[in-house]
């Protein structure tokens, strides 16, 4: 994997702490602006090292196979929807044009796009109850949401694919409905 671009910010402000951040495809890394060069060079290494390590523990294994994502699915089913969302097939797909998934209630197929893969786990965690509840109720009613909003992270996770999409200026919602 390719290193990500670094953008180093000092702070006359800043006098002990050292904290990283993505900005698109940048890791912003924010320093005391006394630092060395060669404290600068440790410190950027080593939060670059905890940065991955914080993503990679937030990625899903759901995202490694359709199995995984089945797997997932079920667990969900059971803790939110009382078991009783069961997909006859759930798979990942190449990104959809309007949309992060899809439910097809009349024949149970749940398609998720791989442009999920990599969001926080939480995040797919959301899109599968979504996805789910389409099951128990097809359409985005109060019913709909009832079932949706038992998975606590529902209003964040939302706000998560809505920042994402507006970033990439991709446009897609989870209902498939434009933006606009």
């Amino acid at each position: 994997m390719a290193e990500p671009q670094v953008e180093v910010r000092r702070s006359k402000r800043r006098r002990q702490t050292v904290s990283a951040y993505r900005d698109g495809d940048k890791v912003v890394v924010l320093l005391p602006a006394r630092m060395s060069r060669a404290e600068e060079k440790k410190w950027v290494a080593e939060m670059l090292s905890r940065l991955q390590r914080s993503e990679t523990r937030r990625r899903s294994p759901a995202r490694d196979s359709d199995a995984a994502l089945a797997e997932r699915s079920r667990e969900l089913s059971e803790q939110y929807l009382d078991g009783r969302a069961e997909p006859r097939s759930i798979r990942w797909v190449p990104p959809m044009r309007t949309r992060w998934a899809s439910c097809t209630p009349s024949t149970k197929h749940i398609r998720i796009s791989e442009r999920l893969r990599d969001v926080p786990s939480w995040v797919l965690d959301y899109v599968l109850v979504h996805e789910l509840a389409h099951l128990l109720v097809p359409g985005h009613g109060d019913d709909f949401w009832k079932w949706v909003n038992r998975y606590p992270k529902t209003e964040r996770a939302v706000g998560y694919l809505e920042g994402l999409s507006a970033a990439a200026n991709l446009g897609l919602t989870v209902d498939g409905d434009p933006e606009g």
